[in-house]
């Protein structure tokens, strides 16, 4: 733990867990925290989420768990050259999505509809409820009972009055403090992540051309560049040669523009990291313009596609109809969950059975969630 920066996380400085536990023998604290992650049930799931394809349109998409690896790869890449905690960006990383209802985006904004008087939904919060109460794993305690720094990471987002319901925290955004440099590291490593994959499978899919791509200046400089040194290349192999180079621009000027804010603020602790005005992890303003351009071009080409808007109508609906049937009649729902909408309504009355029916939806697979709505409303499909 010597190399670790003195802004880094350092393990015997972290804060701890919800519920005291004996050191592990041969691991980290947080290297504890990412094989619990690793064999958690919400993790597995993840193979059969989507990014912005539902799962059945092909095999070769990305999935939810296929893009947490990469978010991890990088940010472990980065987190090593700025001498950041690894073992804690990778932890972060692979449980940043645990939250994400099937059908991506669609799913989490047609639930937060369903979820409008009862407290909404997001899918950081439902990340952090994840890990902290619906993982069933152990005997003593409910959830993962990771490190607060790991907890404090997978919460990206939060309003004043969510943060005043979650404890410790939920601290920082009442007290306007910035996350740990690991927790900032993992929403750069997760913008780069997702939206080159969505180029890449959006090419895949013949929504988006090379044509059309060169109006971004960050892919016209490199399909330039790979193009005057393989003159021949074509189809797959370009695109990929294309992509990673803008990946190592983006991940390269990263690490360099990162280490630059770190040296010209001075930090010497993750207190006064804390205490900074914004985040010390971040791109320069040249790549920060470049990257824009990129995603406001998948905004406006890829995700606004008719063929995707009409995959997140159909996905959308799948969502809402579940939800208005087991919010009606929650005996629809499997044994272990109506038991817990039945405990939860009794506490809190219709929001508590709210949140346990977006519990069970948040929690299906793009597939699950399919079969269940087929189930309750085709009239020839088996119960």
């Amino acid at each position: 733990m010597s190399r670790l920066a003195p802004y880094a996380a350092h393990e015997e400085q972290s804060r701890g867990r919800r519920h005291a536990e004996p050191k592990p023998a041969y691991r980290s604290e947080y290297q504890r925290d990412r094989d619990r992650i690793v064999h958690s049930t919400a993790f597995r799931r993840l193979v059969y989420k989507t990014q912005v394809f539902v799962n059945h349109e092909g095999d070769l998409y990305r999935t939810r768990l296929t893009h947490t690896l990469e978010v991890a790869q990088i940010a472990r890449t980065v987190a090593r050259q700025l001498r950041l905690n690894e073992a804690l960006s990778e932890s972060v990383c692979l449980a940043h999505d645990l939250g994400h209802t099937p059908f991506g985006h669609a799913g989490q904004d047609a639930l937060n509809e369903c979820m409008a008087d009862f407290g909404g939904f997001e899918h950081n919060l439902q990340s952090l409820r994840v890990v902290d109460e619906l993982e069933e794993h152990y005997a003593d305690f409910d959830g993962l009972n990771l490190s607060f720094e790991c907890r404090e990471g997978i919460l990206k987002h939060c309003s004043h009055k969510n943060a005043l319901l979650l404890g410790d925290v939920g601290e920082r955004f009442i007290n306007r403090e910035q996350p740990g440099l690991e927790a900032q590291l993992s929403n750069f490593a997760d913008e780069i992540a997702y939206n080159n994959h969505d180029v890449d499978d959006g090419i895949r899919a013949g929504l988006i051309t090379l044509e059309e791509l060169s109006s971004v200046r960050l892919f016209a400089g490199y399909h330039a560049e790979v193009r005057a040194l393989h003159p021949q290349i074509a189809g797959r192999r370009l695109v990929y040669e294309i992509l990673r180079r803008i990946i190592n621009h983006l991940v390269t000027d990263l690490v360099e523009s990162s280490a630059a804010r770190l040296r010209e603020a001075g930090v010497a602790s993750i207190q006064e990291v804390r205490a900074q005005r914004g985040f010390l992890i971040g791109f320069s303003e040249g790549t920060a313009d470049l990257n824009q351009e990129l995603k406001s071009f998948l905004r406006e080409r890829l995700y606004k596609h008719h063929k995707v808007q009409r995959m997140t109508s159909k996905a959308r609906r799948v969502v809402r109809e579940l939800f208005d049937a087991f919010f009606t009649n929650p005996g629809l729902m499997p044994d272990e969950h109506r038991v817990t909408g039945s405990r939860r309504e009794a506490a809190q009355g219709p929001s508590g059975l709210a949140r346990a029916v977006s519990d069970y939806i948040a929690g299906m697979t793009d597939r699950y969630a399919i079969l269940e709505h087929r189930r309750l409303f085709d009239p020839v499909e088996r119960t």
